[in-house]
């Protein structure tokens, strides 16, 4: 494959937690991590392990683990899965690679479009698998083709005529998963893409907690309206259940201020929910991904 991850070694811990590996710094223990270095390894490990129930995590932002932790396989793509590079006049990224990361990498190769990217923190894989977006924009309005991993590790390049695109998903009728996409972007001036990332980013860090323990926005902005306007609208920034609280800043953010647990995090989710529904009567959809076992 066309611009590789660097070559290293494979990473495989038994029992590891996942808090570490979590933006909201939560979670309890996977049974087995693996950090693949390259996509040959990662289709390798797959193909070895056909039975094991299996997540996929990034940079840990947009999911909430549970504080038993997961069960069977945890695969991890940031810090394994890096590629980044140009071919054929089009940007190719693996899918472990930070957003920001690639944002940088189209502005100053002289590339317009992905801008936008730079303030969501997550990776390629995971900004795929939910259609990410800010400002307008959303990752699949750029994608020329991805490649994607199968249960058995087999390996397929797919367009975006076979998955469902919507807001906030990508939806595809088989179970695989991304690991890499190629980008096709317009050229533009460098100076120009590097200001408007420090645009984006100016934004961000006015208007969202940033330097705190969060996940991103927690819930999907209803049709014709957002989030964090229903939330504080209900009363709730400051709510706080545990160690988790809904953000004065931004009331779509839940920030982990005192220790929280994952089982504080799920129950301020429930209860924004039901007081946003009972205040407003709009039903919020989480945005972010809850997954493992309670304890």
């Amino acid at each position: 494959m066309t611009c590789p991850s660097p070559a290293q070694d494979p990473v495989v811990r038994y029992d590891e937690p996942l808090a570490p590996h979590t933006t909201w710094r939560v979670g309890g223990p996977a049974d087995v991590l693996f950090v693949p270095p390259t996509v040959p390894a990662l289709s390798a490990f797959l193909s070895a392990h056909p039975a094991s129930p299996l997540l996929w995590l990034g940079l840990g932002s947009n999911t909430l683990v549970r504080d038993a932790g997961v069960r069977g396989l945890v695969v991890i793509t940031a810090g394994g899965l890096g590629g980044l590079g140009l071919a054929d006049e089009t940007i190719y990224a693996e899918a472990g690679v930070p957003l920001a990361k690639l944002a940088r990498f189209c502005a100053q190769s002289g590339y317009t479009g992905l801008e936008f990217l730079a303030g969501i923190p997550g990776t390629v894989g995971g900004a795929l698998a939910m259609n990410a977006g800010a400002a307008g924009c959303e990752i699949w309005e750029r994608v020329m083709s991805v490649e994607t991993i199968d249960r058995a590790g087999k390996l397929r390049v797919r367009t975006s005529a076979d998955f469902e695109i919507g807001y906030r998903s990508a939806r595809h009728t088989r179970e695989e998963w991304f690991v890499g996409a190629r980008f096709a972007l317009p050229p533009g001036d460098s100076a120009l893409g590097m200001a408007r990332i420090r645009e984006h980013l100016g934004v961000r860090n006015r208007t969202q907690p940033v330097q705190t323990a969060n996940a991103g926005s927690v819930f999907r902005n209803p049709p014709g309206d957002h989030a964090g306007r229903l939330i504080e609208q209900a009363g709730l920034k400051g709510a706080r259940e545990g160690g988790a609280v809904v953000s004065e800043r931004h009331a779509n953010f839940i920030i982990n201020d005192a220790g929280a647990k994952a089982s504080d995090i799920e129950r301020l989710i429930l209860r924004v929910q039901a007081q946003v529904q009972e205040r407003t009567g709009v039903w919020l959809e989480p945005e972010v991904k809850i997954v493992g076992e309670a304890l």
